[in-house]
């Protein structure tokens, strides 16, 4: 099998499955209880706290558990119901359809774009959104947010006109990431996009910001999150975070997994008629890891259920949109284009792709493609 979804999920490390079948015999016990096993269960998730806020340039304070990117995305969203929430198409769902349900006119205002694309790999110039967020007029006192939370809290300890907040699930791992120097309010993490267990997933809360807990009725995460911890999946986190950062995965990204995404990106332009790209290859526009390419007059979910009968694993583009007949939003939003976002095919590398992969990828596309173009529709044109 040549896997090539990276981008949905990256198969869990080896390291990471020994550290949580090893969790499951040692931290089995509740992390909130006040007995031995359980100090000893939040002690290991303390240290996934550390060590995520070590490298994303935070503090541990700052870092919050969930279930994953949706949930945290989510959390945010709902913390400013009724606020009114900048974003863009281009977002993930658990952003775009959250801040349509629950975005008002009440200020002050969120602004949520991710740092980096989930179909195109794109990276955004977030110091923009930050520098526009900043420029935001401060509101009123009755345009600020209710005084406590559900907690009797207060949820306003300094007055901002706009907050920011990116969704930095694809960028972990692959670029170097700050959550400080970047200038954010509020990031959102995933553990299984960079060889962690699926389930598990992170949120950056910078002190001093307004926070609404999304789920409620217990005193985890300093009532921030209630639930009973997903300690071994935490502790599963924690092995990759720590595998990422003695690897220095983002440079090995830079160079090794940067070759193979362009080298395939070439070889699609050479080898196959009336293809192109929908990703910017140019150093720093876009994650060194994402292709997203077009097969003029070629079905995309067609090309990649061929390739699947081939042992070549692809998506159309994210992963939560699976089974949605519409072209990608993402897509539209960027070409404006639905037959580009109808043949479209998202090809995702890790660390563990090799140049064979490419070279497996190459002997069946270009027949999968002509085979398709051929039963179109839809008209090639002449180069």
């Amino acid at each position: 099998m040549i896997y090539l979804d990276y981008a949905a999920t990256a198969p869990m490390l080896p390291e990471v499955l020994e550290a949580m079948h090893e969790a499951e015999k040692k931290f089995f016990a509740n992390a909130s209880a006040l007995h031995t096993p359980g100090h000893l269960a939040l002690n290991e998730i303390e240290e996934t706290r550390e060590s995520l806020a070590r490298l994303v340039g935070a503090e541990p304070s700052e870092i919050l558990f969930t279930s994953g990117s949706s949930e945290s995305n989510n959390t945010i969203v709902r913390t400013f119901e009724g606020h009114e929430i900048f974003t863009s198409p281009l977002e993930h769902h658990s952003i775009f359809e959250a801040a349509k349900q629950f975005s008002g006119k009440k200020l002050p205002r969120l602004y949520s774009f991710m740092l980096a694309n989930n179909e195109t790999g794109d990276i955004l110039d977030v110091a923009s959104v930050v520098r526009e967020a900043s420029q935001v007029p401060t509101p009123k006192e009755s345009e600020l947010f209710e005084a406590k939370d559900d907690f009797g809290r207060e949820l306003v300890t300094e007055r901002k006109g706009a907050y920011v907040h990116s969704d930095l699930t694809q960028a972990l791992g692959k670029i170097p990431v700050d959550v400080h120097e970047l200038g954010l309010d509020y990031a959102t993490f995933s553990a299984h996009k960079i060889g962690g267990p699926v389930g598990v997933g992170a949120l950056y809360v910078r002190k001093g910001v307004p926070f609404r807990p999304l789920i409620i009725g217990g005193n985890q995460e300093g009532k921030r999150r209630g639930g009973t911890y997903n300690t071994v999946g935490i502790i599963g986190f924690k092995a990759a975070l720590k595998k990422i950062a003695e690897q220095k995965s983002w440079e090995l990204y830079d160079t090794k997994v940067r070759e193979l995404r362009d080298r395939l990106a070439r070889r699609i332009l050479e080898e196959i008629p009336g293809s192109s790209l929908n990703t910017d290859l140019t150093p720093g526009a876009s994650l060194p890891n994402i292709l997203n390419a077009s097969f003029r007059a070629a079905e995309g979910e067609s090309i990649q259920l061929y390739l699947d009968a081939e042992g070549v694993i692809v998506s159309t583009g994210s992963a939560c949109a699976a089974g949605d007949t519409r072209p990608s939003h993402v897509l539209m939003a960027k070409t404006g284009d639905a037959e580009v976002a109808h043949s479209s095919i998202r090809f995702s590398f890790g660390l563990s792709s090799e140049l064979s992969d490419v070279d497996g990828v190459m002997e069946v596309l270009p027949g999968i493609v002509s085979r398709l173009q051929k039963i179109s529709t839809i008209e090639m044109e002449e180069k």
